[in-house]
C-alpha cells in the first residue's frame, strides 16, 4: 500500500480538458477544436500565458512565452513548409525585434526584424557563403552596408532593394578598385577604375562600360615615314576612341613597338632592299595594311626604357607569344638573337622589346633606331645607281652582262654628305620597313587588348627627300 502523504502518480501528468474547456490557470494541455493546434504549457484566465509549446498538425511549432494568448515575447519557431528556425524576439505571433533565422537552404540572418522581414541593422549570410552587413528594409538590403561576394570582392557603400545604387566602393579579389557612382548594380555616372594591370580609368561610366574608354591606337605623323639611314626617331602614339577623340580619361596600358621588314619576292631588277631568312630562322610572315608583307626586324630603343613594367627581360620576351593567342601581328625575339657586336657598339641602348605606359590617352617612343639586320637574315641590295647604269647604259652584247650585287657582295657602307659613313653592321639598309604597335597590356584591361596599328616607314640615304624614282620603261615600273 502506497504510503500515506505521498503524491499520485496520475497527479503529475497534465490536466486534459474537453475542446470545449481550455485550462483556466496553471499548466496543461488543449487540443483545438479543428485539431491543427495542440498547446502544452502555462495558461491564466483560461488563456496561454507563460512559457508553452504550440504545436501545429503540418509538423511546425513555437515554443516559447506567450501573453494573453499571443505569442509575444522571447521564443522559437520552426515552420516546416520552408525548413526555416528562428529564434528571437516575437510580438502578435510574428518574429519582431532582434533574432536569428536559420535558412533550411543553407545561410544565417542576425539582426532586427519587423513582421516577419529583415528590417534595420543586421547580418545576412547565404548558402553560397556571401556575408552582408548593414541596413535592410523589407526583407532586402537597402540602404548603407558592405557586401563580401564569393568571388572574393568586396563592395560597400549604398543599396536600393537588393541592388547596389548611389556612391560605393568595389574592392575585387585580382586587384582592381572601383569608387564612384552605381545604378541597378553596375557602374554608373562618374567614377574611378584601378584596374589591376595598372590600367585606370577616370569620367563617365553607362551600364558598366566607361563612357569613353580606348578603341584603337593611332600613330600620329604622315601616312609614310620617311627617316635617313641609322638616324634616331620619335614615334607619337594616341588611344583615340571611335569618333576619333583622345581618350584622356585613360592611362596605364603598355604598348609596345616593334618593327618589320618588307618581304617580297621581288623582279629581276629592284631599287628594294630584301632580305633571305635562313631556312633555321624562317618565321610567318605578317600581313601589313600596306599591300605587303613584313618579316620581324629589330629594334633598339634607350637603356631608360624598360620591357613591360614590373616584368624581366626573360618575360618581355615570353609576351611574344600573346600574338599567338590574340591574333595580333607581335614580333619574334628570335631576330633579336646574335646582337652581341651591335651591343658593344651601341651599349646604351636597349635590343629588347620596347614597352612605355600611357599617360592620359598619349603615348611616346623616343629616340628609337632600327638597328643591323640579324646573321639570319641575308641581304639582297639592289642600289639606284646600279639601277641607273642598267636603264641608262646600252647592253653590249651577251659577253658584257651587267653585274649586279648578291648577298655575298653585300653594300660596304653608306657615306653621308659630311664625310662619314655609316657602316652597314651598326644600320639598318635603306628600304621600306613597318613600325608596329600593340597593346600587351596584362591582364587584358577589362578582358580585351586594343588592335595593333601600323605604320609605313621608309628608310633613305642622307640627302634623299624622297623614295627613289623607278624610271620609265624600266620592268619594275610595269608591274
Amino acid at each position: 500500500m502506497a504510503a500515506a502523504g505521498a503524491p499520485n502518480q496520475a497527479s503529475l501528468q497534465p490536466r486534459r480538458h474537453s475542446p470545449g474547456l481550455p485550462p483556466r490557470n496553471g499548466y496543461g494541455v488543449y487540443v483545438y477544436p479543428n485539431s491543427f493546434f495542440r498547446y502544452e504549457g502555462e495558461w491564466k484566465g483560461g488563456k496561454k500565458h507563460g512559457h508553452g509549446k504550440l504545436l501545429f498538425k503540418d509538423g511546425s511549432y513555437y515554443e516559447g512565452e506567450f501573453v494573453d494568448g499571443e505569442i509575444t515575447g522571447e521564443g522559437c519557431q520552426h515552420w516546416a513548409w520552408s525548413g526555416n528556425t528562428y529564434s528571437g524576439q516575437f510580438v502578435l505571433g510574428e518574429p519582431q525585434g532582434h533574432g536569428i533565422m536559420k535558412y533550411k537552404a543553407g545561410g544565417r540572418y542576425e539582426g532586427e526584424l519587423s513582421q516577419g522581414l529583415r528590417e534595420g541593422q543586421g547580418f545576412l549570410e547565404d548558402q553560397d557563403g556571401q556575408v552582408y552587413q548593414g541596413s535592410f528594409h523589407d526583407n532586402k538590403r537597402h540602404g548603407r552596408g558592405q557586401m563580401i561576394f564569393k568571388n572574393g570582392d568586396k563592395y560597400e557603400g549604398d543599396w536600393v532593394r537588393d541592388q547596389r545604387q548611389g556612391h560605393g566602393v568595389l574592392c575585387c579579389a585580382d586587384g582592381s578598385t572601383y569608387k564612384g557612382q552605381w545604378h541597378s548594380d553596375v557602374f554608373s555616372g562618374l567614377g574611378s577604375l584601378v584596374h589591376c594591370s595598372g590600367v585606370t580609368y577616370c569620367g563617365m561610366f553607362i551600364n558598366g562600360h566607361p563612357a569613353a574608354q580606348a578603341k584603337k591606337i593611332v600613330i600620329l605623323g604622315p601616312e609614310v615615314l620617311e627617316v635617313v639611314q641609322g638616324s634616331p626617331f620619335t614615334l607619337h602614339v594616341q588611344l583615340q576612341q571611335d569618333d576619333g577623340d583622345i581618350a584622356k580619361s585613360e592611362s596605364g596600358r603598355v604598348l609596345r613597338i616593334s618593327a618589320g621588314v618588307r618581304y617580297v619576292q621581288l623582279p629581276e631588277y629592284s631599287e628594294v632592299s630584301f632580305f633571305k631568312m635562313d631556312e633555321d630562322h624562317m618565321e610567318t610572315p605578317i600581313q601589313t595594311p600596306f599591300g605587303f608583307q613584313c618579316i620581324s626586324y629589330p629594334l633598339s630603343a634607350p637603356m631608360s626604357w624598360g620591357p613591360e613594367p614590373g616584368s624581366t627581360v626573360e618575360s618581355a620576351r615570353a609576351d611574344l607569344l600573346l600574338s599567338k593567342r590574340d591574333s595580333e601581328p607581335v614580333l619574334d625575339s628570335g631576330a633579336f638573337h646574335g646582337q652581341g657586336d651591335t651591343l658593344s657598339i651601341l651599349p646604351a641602348r636597349r635590343h629588347e622589346p620596347c614597352c612605355q605606359r600611357v599617360d592620359q590617352g598619349c603615348a611616346e617612343f623616343v629616340d628609337i633606331l632600327l638597328g643591323p639586320p640579324p646573321p639570319s637574315m641575308k641581304p639582297y641590295l639592289f642600289l639606284p645607281s646600279t639601277l641607273e647604269k642598267t636603264v641608262d647604259r646600252p647592253k653590249v652584247g651577251p659577253s658584257s652582262p651587267e653585274v649586279l650585287p648578291t648577298a655575298q657582295e653585300l653594300l660596304k657602307g653608306t657615306s653621308r654628305h659630311d664625310g662619314t659613313t655609316v657602316e652597314p653592321s651598326t644600320a639598318a639598309y635603306l628600304g621600306e620597313y613597318v613600325l608596329m604597335v600593340c597593346d600587351v597590356t596584362s591582364p587584358p584591361f577589362l578582358g580585351h587588348r586594343l588592335p595593333t596599328t601600323f605604320k609605313h616607314l621608309r628608310i633613305l640615304a642622307e640627302g634623299d627627300t624622297h623614295w627613289p624614282h623607278v624610271p620609265e620603261g624600266h620592268p619594275e615600273a610595269l608591274n
